[in-house]
């Protein structure tokens, strides 16, 4: 028998299995892929942005849901800890823009490896296998865990399942099952830091096209924006992407209710005067040519012909013949280029889900069910997800820690208990 069961092999569950045997449980881990850390391996395009090297503060800032009851967690095991965990483990690390954490190697595979090797060095036993359900007691405490290949008693368990975006790598909504048929409530699940359908026909044609250093404002109907941002993002056969939009994303919640318009100001350096001065410039300098064919200097080749066909003024217009009233309407298409967001697209293209496990139903400190005694929870298999910038996997640390060692806790006092 062992003390405590840990369903799920990835960030959330190996970092939970090695904290509770480091505090003297007896764990196994379950893992259905025959790789550890799957998903973490692939995490930031395979560089692993560990975590953001701020303050709890500014981490719960840029959590989308859950940021009050993450107080306590965060507390426990903090970015600065995170930080020092890894090193310790022999991972070097390096700081880039915007506090973003990096593995100094740029392989997401030396964080995943470091923590395999955590894990073994405090006696976790790894047992490749599918959680399907857990036995309670007649005193509704947790009493086995029911696999693919069999049932498993132990004293408690970590569902550590994650949620259901990237299901290639096992996440599939198998702990939020189980967590339902204990009497838990799944909020809505939903894919978090996605890509975004918008005019297919207009964003089609600029195909492949990556603007730098543009700034991204987001409404919903109201007058105050959604989202504000500065950075990159991508056009493609459905929408936008890139690291600007999946940042959006996030903020974008209620699609069935409200329709969200994008604003893309692609020369956000210059205000509207300095472009307009720009473009007089660019002007007289092609004056006898097409309107189509004088905007090369500015912008990209792939946008021109949208920005000319939203402009209002003829391709074929000569530059000299363009009125005041016209180029400062150009200027205002350059620094609002509106784009009408359709929907994400599905969850399986996501980074993180958005929707989980109730927190109401869970203790903030130490991630132990409310209504199963025993049943402990780590990473986003819980309602709550992040902003892109290392804080997703912060939670996932944090939360991790609170249950490894919690779960630790509770295993000895049920063992203390039998005598």
């Amino acid at each position: 028998m062992h003390d405590i069961i840990v369903v799920g092999g990835g960030a959330a569950g190996m970092l939970a299995s090695a904290a509770a045997a480091e505090n003297g449980a007896k764990v196994l881990l379950l893992e259905r892929n025959a790789q550890l850390g799957k998903k973490l391996r692939i995490t930031g395009k395979g560089r692993c942005n560990v975590t953001n090297d701020t303050t709890i503060d500014e981490v719960i800032e840029n959590i989308a849901t859950g940021g009050s009851f993450l107080h306590s967690s965060l507390n426990l095991f903090k970015p600065s800890d995170t930080i020092e965990f890894f090193e310790k483990l022999g991972v070097p690390l390096k700081t880039e823009r915007g506090n973003r954490v990096f593995p100094r190697s740029d392989s997401a595979a030396d964080v995943a490896d470091a923590l395999v090797r955590y894990m073994d060095s405090t006696g976790v036993e790894r047992r490749r296998g599918r959680g399907l359900g857990i036995t309670t007691d007649m005193d509704g405490r947790v009493s086995c865990v029911k696999t693919t290949d069999g049932s498993h008693e132990c004293a408690a368990v970590i569902l550590a399942t994650g949620g259901i975006s990237y299901p290639a790598t096992g996440s599939t909504g198998d702990g939020h099952n189980i967590a339902r048929e204990l009497g838990h409530t799944v909020t809505p699940l939903r894919g978090s830091l996605v890509p975004l359908e918008a005019e297919p026909d207009v964003c089609g044609r600029m195909q492949g096209l990556a603007l730098k250093n543009v700034r991204l404002t987001v409404y919903d109907g109201g007058k105050k924006p959604v989202f504000e941002g500065f950075g990159e993002l991508l056009f493609t056969h459905f929408g936008i992407s890139g690291p600007l939009v999946l940042s959006a994303s996030a903020h974008m919640r209620d699609f069935s209710s409200k329709n969200y318009v994008a604003y893309i100001d692609l020369k956000p350096g210059l205000d509207e005067k300095k472009l307009d001065l720009r473009i007089l410039r660019d002007f007289e300098k092609y004056s006898n040519r097409d309107f189509a064919n004088s905007l090369g200097d500015l912008l990209s080749r792939l946008i021109i012909p949208v920005i000319v066909e939203k402009s209002g003024i003829p391709p074929g217009m000569k530059v000299h013949s363009i009125s005041r009233e016209s180029r400062l309407g150009l200027v205002r298409q350059i620094k609002g280029f509106k784009i009408e967001i359709s929907g994400p697209r599905p969850v399986d293209e996501a980074i993180i889900t958005s929707g989980g496990v109730d927190l109401r139903e869970i203790h903030p400190k130490t991630m132990e069910s409310k209504l199963i005694s025993g049943l402990f929870f780590a990473g986003e298999i819980i309602d709550a997800d992040a902003y892109t910038g290392g804080f997703n996997l912060q939670i996932a640390w944090s939360t991790a820690f609170a249950a490894g060692r919690a779960a630790a806790a509770f295993a000895a006092n049920r063992a203390q208990e039998a005598g």
